[in-house]
């Protein structure tokens, strides 16, 4: 009995934490997202190159066809209309809130109308009491806001209204004097609106790429952030599990931190620093894709630097000491060298296909190597506290 016991400890122990699973899986999704995003970043930002180009060659030719002195002696005429435009939707929208306001207005008269009313027609069963009083105030002051808001959007709806009459005149009165130029460089001014229009959808389309990226590489941080506290909650687990160990195993009880105990804490960094390499990165957008308004490497590179070995939790407390092997022996730094080359080799492959299929086997040798590492760091800790067992005795 006490054998199947035995036996079932270290299978807990080697069971491996799902959330570190799960996290790994986010990572390598938002990675692959990043990729895909960033490609179509690049595709846009040429599209918009592309269109920028052939809408200043379209003009060009028109500028020629046309004539430079009449495009820019009918150029007032076409800036006082887009003024004129931009005016009017001004005033229709100063209108609909005016209108909203109006309506609100009459709804709490309604409402203040009706209380009274109700009132009254049972002023016999009734009484005007507290309530009824709180009730007839709060309805009265919403009358007040409504009417008070109500002139303020008839304030701007009239003004609004005066700014667009004003620029409508000054149209007119440009269509009348250069009635001949107007007409003339007409082409122009209508194939400039139409790749205005191409080039401005395009930019939305960037724009919303850009904030796809970030919103992408804002998840990868959260899964860096969460496999970090996921690696220091088993790092502080095993730390009292090894404790209550020790504690056990000795007859002297609870013995003071040895000599050079004080150097725990750095190998432990240099332990999570060499697992850093487990995780997979996101490449940095191209230089020629970055826009000087908008940093999108910025956080990533933060949570970079503030990751600390998030990837070691993956294969922490997984081999016992009941499952030793010769080659478990093999020099740390060799071991390190390899995890790190088998951490950087799917990100390095650029066909996403043959990244899939060889998926399993790159996850089956890197946690191999991780096991052993991880297991000649322990085995280190081990014969440390050991040596200081001896000196203390």
């Amino acid at each position: 009995m006490s054998g199947k016991g035995d036996d079932a400890e270290p299978m807990k122990e080697n069971d491996l934490d799902p959330r570190i699973q799960i996290e790994l899986e986010k990572l390598n999704n938002a990675t692959d997202e990043i990729n895909r995003l960033e490609i179509e970043l690049d595709e846009a930002n040429s599209a918009f190159r592309v269109l920028m180009n052939e809408s200043m060659r379209k003009l060009k030719l028109l500028t020629r066809k046309v004539g430079g002195s009449c495009i820019d002696r009918a150029r007032p005429y076409y800036e006082a209309l887009e003024r004129s435009k931009a005016a009017q939707q001004e005033c229709q929208r100063a209108a609909v809130k005016f209108q909203k306001a109006n309506e609100i207005h009459q709804a709490a008269k309604e409402t203040v109308a009706l209380a009274e009313e109700r009132f009254l027609s049972k002023q016999h069963e009734w009484e005007f009491d507290s309530a009824w009083q709180e009730m007839l105030n709060n309805a009265i002051m919403k009358v007040t806001d409504a009417e008070h808001q109500k002139a303020e959007s008839g304030r701007e709806h009239q003004r609004k209204a005066t700014l667009f009459h004003a620029a409508e005149q000054k149209a007119q009165a440009l269509e009348q004097r250069c009635h001949r130029y107007i007409s003339k460089s007409r082409p122009y001014f209508e194939e400039k609106m139409r790749c205005e229009a191409q080039l401005c959808a395009q930019k939305d389309k960037v724009i919303k790429l850009r904030a796809a990226i970030t919103k992408s590489k804002n998840q990868y941080a959260s899964s860096l952030r969460r496999l970090e506290d996921i690696s220091e909650e088993i790092h502080l687990k095993r730390k009292r599990s090894l404790e209550q160990k020790s504690r056990s195993s000795s007859p002297f009880g609870p013995r003071e931190p040895g000599v050079g105990a004080e150097l725990d804490f750095t190998s432990n960094a240099e332990g999570a620093e060499t697992y850093r390499h487990l995780l997979p990165t996101s490449p940095d957008l191209p230089s020629g894709t970055r826009s000087p308004s908008l940093d999108l490497d910025c956080d990533l590179d933060h949570c970079d630097i503030r990751s600390v070995g998030s990837g070691s939790v993956a294969t922490s407390s997984v081999v016992s000491d009941e499952e030793l092997e010769p080659e478990d022996t093999e020099d740390l730094e060799e071991l390190r060298q390899k995890v790190r080359e088998l951490a950087t080799r799917p990100v390095l492959k650029s066909e996403k296909e043959e990244a899939v299929k060889n998926n399993t086997e790159w996850e089956t040798e890197l946690n191999v190597a991780v096991q052993k590492l991880d297991h000649v760091m322990h085995l280190q800790e081990c014969e440390r506290e050991l040596q200081e067992n001896s000196e203390c005795k």
